[in-house]
């Protein structure tokens, strides 16, 4: 899968989460979200993408979630 896919479908994840009042709770919902239905390689891809650019074009609790998410790959 292209990174540009995941990151779209990371963005959308979150998007989903934003609506939520509990900020840590939001992002939880994103970082379980992409542990339960998400292979390792595709978090594997976008935690190397997120560190190389910085979170750029990420959602911000696309970027907290995947930032914290200390995921094995």
């Amino acid at each position: 899968m292209s990174t540009e896919n995941l990151i779209k479908m990371v963005n959308q994840i979150a998007q989903y989460f934003s609506g939520q009042p509990d900020h840590a709770e939001a992002v939880l919902g994103v970082r379980n979200h992409l542990q339960m239905f998400w292979t390792p390689g595709m978090r594997k891809e976008l935690l190397a993408w997120q560190t190389e650019h910085h979170g750029e074009n990420l959602h911000p609790l696309a970027q907290e979630a995947v930032s914290g998410a200390g995921w094995e790959a």
